[in-house]
């Protein structure tokens, strides 16, 4: 598959996952980099009012796991998050975000994502490192 038929695809498949449900489009899919965007408002506060932590943590994870996609065949090996931490560093209560994902490590087994989330002023939310587990398809 091209990389411009698997952008495709993605965004098709996406539509109807929580990817589509949290409003997160794709601004930039390369293989060494990747770039989502999705809004804040409430739906995806937490009971204080602010951007809810696992809501970053799933834009990171989301990031890490399209690029590593990007990196790999999709019709023999499948990628999936194996490790993810995260340090918000920032509330967020209205607005949008961008979350940048950049290699640390391509390799066949795994590969690791550097995520960093920024409001639209430019100022960091979020940073995380994501580990995606490289497998074979059934």
């Amino acid at each position: 598959m091209t990389h411009e038929a698997f952008a495709a695809w993605m965004k098709e498949k996406a539509a109807s996952s929580v990817i589509g449900l949290m409003g997160i489009e794709f601004a930039e899919l390369a293989m060494d980099r990747v770039v989502l965007e999705m809004p804040v408002g409430p739906n995806v506060h937490q009971p204080a009012g602010i951007l809810h932590g696992g809501v970053s943590v799933l834009l990171a994870e989301t990031a890490a796991s399209i690029a590593s996609e990007l990196n790999i065949d999709s019709s023999k090996y499948a990628a999936v998050g194996l490790e993810i931490n995260a340090n918000h560093l920032r509330p967020k209560t209205t607005g949008r975000l961008a979350a940048v994902a950049t290699a640390l490590h391509r390799g066949r087994k795994t590969m690791v994502w550097d995520i960093r989330i920024s409001d639209e002023a430019g100022k960091l939310v979020c940073i995380s490192r994501c580990t995606v587990a490289i497998v074979e398809k059934q």
